[in-house]
Formats: C-alpha cells, sequence, structure tokens
C-alpha cells in the first residue's frame, strides 16, 4: 500500500519533468529573442554615432543617437498600425547621401517641396521670411577662417557654384535650373537640408536636394555621450581604431558625457 508520501513523490517527478527545458527549446526561445531583437533595431529602430561637427550645438561628436526609422518613412500596406507622418521644416533628419548610397548624413530640413529659401549673411530666409534658429552657428570673425564670411555659403545661393567652393559637379549644372529670383525652390519629392553649425558643414549647399526616398528616419534621443576628437573619422585603420576601443574602455567614466544621456533630439 503506498503511503501519501510516495504518492506525492511521484507526482511531483512528472510535473518535475514536464517543467525542464531541452536544449532544443532553449536555442528556439534564444533564436526568436535575437530574431526580434534584429528586426526591431533593422526596421523600427537603429543606433548611429555622430562623427562629426556639422550639427553642434544639436549634436556633438562622440554623440550616440536611437534613430527612429517609422515615423518618416513611406507608409506600408503590411504595417498599417504604424505611425507615419511627412517631414516637417526644422525635423532632424537621417538620410543616405545623394550620390554616395552607403554614406548616412544627419542634418536639419530646411526647406519642403515649393519653398523658396536664400541665405543672407548666413540667416535662413523662408518663403521671404527671416527664420530664428537659436541652435544654428552663424558665421562670426573670431579668427577661425573655418567661420569668417564666405559668399557662396553665406548669401547662397547668389554666387554661382564653383569647385573651389566644394561644389560637387552634379550641383554645379543642376542648382542653376531651381534658382527662381534670387530664390533656391524645392522641387516636389525633395527636402534641402542643412547642418546647424552653418560655417562647417558640407550640406546641401554643395551637393543638392535629399530625395525624399532617401529618408531613413529622426534621431529621438542622445543614449550615450562620450568625449572624440575631432579628427577620429579620419583615423580608419585597424590599429587607430582598436588604440581608440582601448581609449574608450580606460576613460568610459571620466569622458562619457553623463547630461547629455537621455538628451531629445529638437
Amino acid at each position: 500500500m503506498k503511503t501519501m508520501e510516495s504518492i506525492e513523490n511521484e507526482e511531483a517527478a512528472p510535473r518535475a519533468e514536464h517543467q525542464t527545458e531541452t536544449p532544443l527549446e532553449s536555442l528556439a526561445s534564444i533564436a526568436s529573442v535575437l530574431a526580434v531583437g534584429l528586426f526591431v533595431m533593422t526596421f523600427v529602430f537603429q543606433n548611429f554615432e555622430i562623427p562629426s561637427a556639422s550639427m553642434v550645438k544639436t549634436l556633438l561628436i562622440g554623440d550616440h543617437v536611437l534613430v527612429d526609422r517609422i515615423s518618416l518613412a513611406p507608409p506600408a500596406k503590411w504595417a498599417p498600425f504604424t505611425f507615419y507622418r511627412d517631414i516637417h521644416r526644422g525635423d532632424v533628419i537621417v538620410f543616405l547621401k545623394p550620390g554616395e548610397p552607403d554614406l548616412f548624413l544627419v542634418k536639419r530640413a530646411i526647406g519642403i517641396p515649393g519653398d523658396h529659401i536664400h541665405l543672407r549673411n548666413g540667416v535662413v530666409y523662408l518663403n521671404g521670411v527671416a527664420q530664428k534658429e537659436p541652435y544654428a552657428a552663424m558665421p562670426t570673425s573670431d579668427g577661425d577662417p573655418q567661420h569668417e564670411y564666405n559668399p557662396y555659403r553665406d548669401d547662397f545661393p547668389s554666387i554661382p557654384p564653383d569647385p573651389m567652393y566644394q561644389v560637387t559637379a552634379s550641383w554645379q549644372y543642376e542648382l542653376p535650373q531651381h534658382i527662381e529670383n534670387g530664390d533656391l525652390v524645392v522641387p516636389p519629392g525633395k527636402i534641402f537640408a542643412m547642418g546647424d553649425n552653418r560655417p562647417d558643414s558640407l550640406d546641401g549647399r554643395y551637393w543638392g536636394f535629399v530625395p525624399r526616398e532617401n529618408i531613413v528616419g529622426r534621431p529621438m534621443f542622445v543614449y550615450w555621450s562620450f568625449e572624440t576628437p575631432a579628427d577620429q573619422i579620419e583615423k580608419q585603420s585597424i590599429s587607430e581604431r582598436l588604440a581608440f576601443m582601448g581609449h574608450i574602455l580606460v576613460h568610459i567614466v571620466d569622458q562619457t558625457r553623463w547630461k547629455r544621456t537621455f538628451h531629445l533630439i529638437r
């Protein structure tokens, strides 16, 4: 005759056996998590590092940002539940540089289709109205040659494009076709974008419009910011990259810009 204790032990054994996860089930669970994570980081969010000073003060060299790849993407029939909106003036956008499909850039949308734009002494005039842009750096006379007045850059598009101004050959040809009464007119399906650090930004003034389909998203916030030298972008060799990775490991605490963590990008 079985005792109550033996019956309880016999009932507990199957339960324990049932709760044990096989190696195959564990692998399937891990694969599922990785697949979801890969989907999210590929189609929903993506991280980018800011390598240049073209968006200072909004974004600093060494800022790592999380980019929303959904809201500015073309609407998809397979995902009608996703939020979508078009580009607004003033949006900070991430896009593939025209003519260089492997290069991501971050700039601010200045003009949308139909807008008339010109600059005078670095100030943007949008449809005839001077814009107040507290985030934008202007040309100065502080002795830095990069910040001194440049007629092509600061009075755009009043000066004909020329290779001496680092203007691309395609933009030299195309720019005159979009000028009306001294204004640049943004054509359908295009965005005119510039960096916030206007004296130190190779942007739409030098290579033209951003096709709407090139825009991949908008940066939402800085999730990590590390003090990075301005010339780090030029150091591409394996030894230089490894050296900087070692530098980060040593100085991750004292050279992290903690105050910029979760800094919202506007």
